[in-house]
């Protein structure tokens, strides 16, 4: 039994929706989300530049006394996971990893891959995908509008709509489209109009929230107290539109959001 929060860090409001996944199979366990407003978006910036911006998110929420920390953001598991490992002693885990594995369970083959600048440009998501299923057939689009519309709310109208057709209509003959971004599930209802009904459409959010809960009770660490988890909210700017874009992902008024350093 453990009942320190879990920790959760994304640049901005698209680690929410990893979150909402999270508390459906994990419901009993308190969260600590930090949303790096005051830096987004991460997908535009250098390597370097995000390990560090996620060496200070780490840290603090290590200061909070998390017991594991989800990187809730494509970007930032493509190019700073890793390092992010060798650098601290508590339990890491990104989006990219549980993903694969459940690829490599329903042995898709023809796979479409849709991120960040930056994500696509780190290779990550091709390399952990080809490593684990050789004879994949891997087409990538980098998206760099979605996630800054996502956080201005613009999910749903026009500019969305042709934004998202735009981005994704050379992409052709796949089995799965992953959402690489944590942003991007905003935008499904829209992507599915994009694309054949066949395609599994895959919300990152799910397979972390799989795949930590796995961890959480193979290394006993559940918070075994009654009642609903609670949640605390941490933004590094909050002259944002976080608020309103959450409410409407979460479906349900967001308070106890406090500003962080």
């Amino acid at each position: 039994m453990n009942n320190k929060p879990i920790g959760i860090f994304d640049s901005g409001v698209g680690g929410v929706t990893v979150l909402k996944e999270l508390q459906k199979v994990l419901p009993n366990e308190d969260y600590v989300y930090i949303g790096d407003t005051a830096s987004f978006p991460y997908g535009s910036k250098s390597k370097k530049t995000i390990i560090e911006l996620c060496k200070k998110r780490i840290e603090n929420l290590i200061d909070m006394e998390v017991k594991v920390i989800v990187i809730a953001c494509g970007t930032a598991t493509s190019q700073a996971l890793e390092e992010m490992k060798k650098i601290f002693n508590i339990p890491i885990i990104g989006i990219i990893k549980p993903t694969v594995k459940y690829l490599k369970d329903k042995n898709y083959k023809d796979i479409g891959v849709i991120a960040t600048t930056g994500t696509i440009r780190s290779n990550g998501w091709e390399e952990n995908i080809r490593k684990n299923i050789p004879d994949a057939r891997v087409q990538n689009k980098a998206c760099p509008l979605l996630a800054p519309m996502a956080e201005e709310g613009w999910i749903d109208n026009e500019i969305a709509k042709l934004a998202v057709h735009e981005y994704i209509k050379d992409i052709k003959n796949i089995e799965a489209l992953i959402l690489g971004c944590t942003h991007y599930p905003l935008f499904k209802k829209i992507i599915e109009k994009e694309l054949d009904s066949h395609v599994d459409i895959i919300n990152t959010g799910e397979m972390v929230a799989e795949e930590l809960k796995e961890f959480i009770y193979k290394n006993n660490l559940e918070n075994k107290n009654n009642g609903k988890g609670s949640t605390k909210i941490f933004l590094t700017d909050l002259e944002c539109n976080f608020i309103n874009v959450a409410k409407k992902l979460m479906q349900k008024e967001i308070i106890n959001i406090q500003k962080i350093d």
